[in-house]
């Protein structure tokens, strides 16, 4: 199979909140594109589409690597972005939501949000 690229995508119940979101408070460039919105992170194409009975997925929907999560972490709250826990994972997060996955041995920093359809999105430390 001859693949010339690849995107990733999901839905969204309300386009105009999650372009406000993923452009001002994530600081990414949105274009309209097909009815939705469109973003690349590093040259990763990323593609919301509208959809009027979405659910949001109950896993991780996009990862978003940073260099330091703590920093990544005071910025989003600065815009009122509110962390998610978990009781499930193999360690407890601590009082700002990070899962230590370095200190534990068990993988990177990792913290939870959502975007305004509750689509979940993680800060993960590089």
């Amino acid at each position: 199979m001859n693949m010339l690229a690849a995107f990733s995508g999901y839905s969204s119940s309300d386009i105009p909140a999650c372009k406000t979101f993923y452009s001002d408070v994530l600081g990414l460039t949105c274009e309209d594109s097909m009815g939705g919105i469109g973003f690349k992170v590093n040259g990763h194409q990323v593609f919301i589409y509208p959809k009027d009975d979405h659910t949001p997925a109950t896993f991780t929907v996009l990862n978003l690597v940073v260099p330091n999560i703590d920093v990544a972490i005071d910025e989003l709250m600065a815009k009122n972005v509110t962390f998610l826990r978990y009781d499930n994972l193999p360690a407890e997060q601590d009082s700002r939501g990070v899962l230590r996955g370095k200190d534990a041995g068990m993988g990177p920093n990792i913290a939870w949000f959502e975007d305004p359809s509750g689509n979940i999105l993680a800060l993960v430390e590089e």
